[in-house]
């Protein structure tokens, strides 16, 4: 799946994962990648402009540690990335559950 058709559920699926610990970049995105059954197979070019933002809005704050001899800056959920987190999975949660019933509201027609 590419990045576009995830356009506006990155916050929400970044904000999940970092819900259960902090972690790097790279460590984040096989997460989502792993998370998803491989499905979501997000380019570093996509995930980390959000982890930024992300970061400037105080959803998230970063540190950097050294491991194996490589530095990496790990982010991790603040209380307002909590909150955050909170008011997305409602607002998805409403916005799915108005999507499903849509389109199971009329049988799918049939093509030939």
């Amino acid at each position: 799946m590419n990045s576009e058709a995830l356009k506006g559920h990155l916050d929400l699926l970044v904000l999940s994962v970092l819900v259960d610990g902090p972690l790097h970049g790279y460590a984040l995105i096989e997460e989502l990648r792993s998370r998803s059954g491989e499905v979501f197979n997000l380019a570093e070019g996509t995930v980390y402009p959000v982890l930024h933002r992300l970061e400037l809005a105080g959803s998230l704050e970063s540190e950097w540690t050294v491991v194996a001899g490589r530095r990496r800056r790990s982010y991790r959920l603040t209380d307002t990335g909590t909150a955050r987190l909170q008011q997305q999975r409602e607002i998805w949660n409403t916005f799915s559950s108005t999507v499903n019933s849509v389109l199971r509201s009329r049988p799918w027609p049939t093509t030939s």
